[in-house]
């Protein structure tokens, strides 16, 4: 018998959140990333566009990739996402491809989100939960740009 407590979406998306400082911190656009498989985190990731000259190398792309060497497969079907912001459309597209079953993000994207382009682009079995831990998500996201704006 497993005496292990059930972590909830609030407690991943926090871990999320310790990446997304990361890149804060290396001044990446704040957004980090968690993949659990089974109440436990195989993969954590974030932005490093800037650090690797690639337009590519979002938090969400990171992760996928992670998780996949982990698991031994390119198949993310036992998984679920945490992501501090809405996947942009090429994210979305690589979780599509994934067929991962579940993605959790925080702050939603009004300007570069799948949402406002593709809604539609994600597996059909795929659900999706949006606006957890959304105020510090976007807090983070906000302070980054007023930091660069100076």
């Amino acid at each position: 018998m497993n005496n292990q407590p059930i972590l909830d979406d609030e407690h991943f998306m926090r871990q999320a959140l310790v990446e997304a400082r990361k890149a804060f911190d290396e001044d990446e656009i704040p957004v980090g990333a968690v993949v659990v498989c089974q109440q436990r985190i195989i993969a954590r990731a974030h932005n490093m566009t800037e650090r690797l000259t690639d337009v590519t190398a979002h938090a969400e792309m990171q992760a996928i990739t992670a998780a996949a060497n982990i698991l031994g497969g390119k198949y993310l079907i036992d998984c679920t996402l945490y992501v501090t912001l809405e996947p942009c459309p090429m994210c979305a597209g690589a979780l599509l491809w994934s067929q991962i079953p579940r993605i959790v993000f925080g702050a939603s994207d009004n300007k570069r989100g799948f949402n406002l382009y593709q809604p539609t682009l994600k597996h059909p079995k795929t659900q999706i939960t949006s606006g957890i831990m959304e105020a510090e998500c976007a807090s983070l996201l906000k302070d980054f740009f007023v930091k660069k704006r100076r």
